[in-house]
């Protein structure tokens, strides 16, 4: 099984006529996944690599059953995409798109809530299930197979690109993965390591999950307090990347902008302290992963 995306998603893209969009389009489309619709407003009757283009994402799941949309616009754009696609039924909603405006993103984020809408993201580069071959996003190219193998590990990382490595070390060690998920790198994002941590210990296909953390933000806290009140009961393993940033004055951003120690929270130490106490096995370096993993689980 899998969490989030399945061979049941039926996946459109906002703004799908966009360079990127279009790329992700094709490499989408020969994966295998069913990508049935764009929407990008004054070009309807167009196509991208076969997949029709509407103006509403309305018409697109009145005619296609779209339960899935991805978000490929401008920043400033972000927000009316989000309210369109809540407001048109959709029940995932990936954003690809970084640096959306904060107060944007905080009103979409409620909306989402209040009417039931997973967000992942902003600044997601998408999540993947790969034993139904279906990905949203630009996670794994056109070379899916390199990271991206059929599994019971599964995988969270604000990074896309640590997304693809920690997946890529999972198959080293003989695993694949359940499902990989970007939970993206802005600040403000609709899905947190603890939210994942719940659908995945539901899932009676994933064993274990590996999570890619960074500087920044209380999701690692969440997820060990989520740990020690019984909620996730499978081997967690975590890398906490950044430690060199505690020597760093506060206040500077690393990588990502949700990547930042602020008022004396966020840092690598007290996350991994935390996550051990928690009883997940944290990693003192991210290439232990591969020995790790066969110890534990075999």
């Amino acid at each position: 099984m899998s969490i989030l995306l399945d061979k049941n998603s039926r996946i459109a893209i906002q703004g799908i006529t966009g360079r990127e969009a279009a790329m992700v389009t094709k490499h989408s489309l020969d994966y295998g996944t069913k990508l049935l619709a764009g929407v990008t407003p004054g070009k309807s009757g167009q196509e991208v690599h076969g997949v029709p283009v509407y103006d509403t994402l309305k018409k697109a799941v009145a005619i296609h059953g779209i339960n899935t949309s991805v978000i490929y616009v401008p920043p400033a754009f972000v927000y009316d995409a989000v309210l369109e696609a809540i407001s048109a039924g959709v029940t995932l909603i990936l954003i690809a798109t970084e640096n959306v405006p904060q107060m944007d993103a905080m009103k979409f984020l409620a909306s989402a809530k209040k009417n039931g809408v997973r967000v992942i993201g902003p600044n997601s580069v998408g999540i993947i299930t790969p034993k139904d071959r279906v990905k949203v996003g630009a996670i794994g190219g056109d070379n899916v197979e390199r990271c991206f193998v059929p599994g019971g590990i599964g995988v969270i990382s604000r990074s896309g690109g640590m997304t693809a490595e920690s997946s890529w070390l999972v198959k080293r060690a003989g695993y694949g993965v359940s499902t990989s998920v970007s939970i993206g790198g802005d600040a403000l994002i609709g899905t947190s390591i603890k939210d994942l941590l719940l659908l995945y210990q539901k899932d009676p296909k994933t064993e274990a999950v590996v999570t890619f953390s960074e500087p920044g933000t209380h999701f690692e806290e969440e997820a060990a307090e989520f740990m020690m009140e019984g909620g996730f009961t499978k081997p967690l393993f975590s890398f906490v990347a950044g430690r060199f940033t505690e020597t760093m004055p506060e206040g500077t951003v690393f990588g990502h902008a949700g990547a930042m120690i602020s008022g004396g929270t966020g840092k690598p130490t007290q996350k991994m302290a935390l996550l051990r106490s928690a009883g997940a096995h944290v990693l003192e370096r991210f290439d232990d992963l591969i020995p790790l993993l066969k110890q534990v689980l075999n």
